[in-house]
């Protein structure tokens, strides 16, 4: 497990970058964490690590957005799918050879394998996030040890 602290926008997606630098085909990263907290801003970053040009903002109303990269980034948001018990063919997605993103993965942890990195943005007193991200699984755990 591995803790920063981001003070702006900048700090935020330049992690991100970091993590899209070295994504692997076939990851999952999931991140968690209230509307504002700044899921998508880091999503930014991780797309500009993955030489994506287009602008990434939330796929709130599609809920899938794809955007090709070095990787495919598939980014997912689950919001609206609190409830929703039906097949939306995310697995596709989840077993591709691209990184899959996945904003609000609460509301389809069924889908989720068991090994992926969870990201976890809380909004501090400051306006400042603490930014939390664990590994789960082996991949995952080598992963953040290479790049953080």
């Amino acid at each position: 497990m591995k803790i920063f602290v981001t003070k702006s926008k900048e700090e935020t997606q330049n992690l991100g970058l970091k993590l899209g630098k070295n994504a692997k085909p076939g990851m999952i990263f999931t991140l968690y964490g209230e509307l504002g907290a700044g899921k998508t801003t880091l999503t930014q970053g991780i797309g500009k690590g993955l030489n994506i040009n287009k602008t990434i903002n939330s796929p709130t109303f599609n809920i899938l957005k794809i955007y090709e990269g070095d990787l495919v980034l598939n980014h997912i948001d689950a919001y609206r799918l609190e409830g929703l018990d039906q097949d939306l063919g995310f697995e596709e997605q989840l077993d591709s050879n691209g990184l899959t993103v996945i904003e609000w993965p609460e509301y389809i942890e069924n889908l989720i394998d068991d090994e992926y990195l969870e990201i976890n943005i809380e909004i501090n007193e400051d306006y400042s996030r603490t930014i939390t991200i664990i590994p789960k699984g082996l991949e995952y755990e080598k992963f953040l040890k290479e790049i953080l």
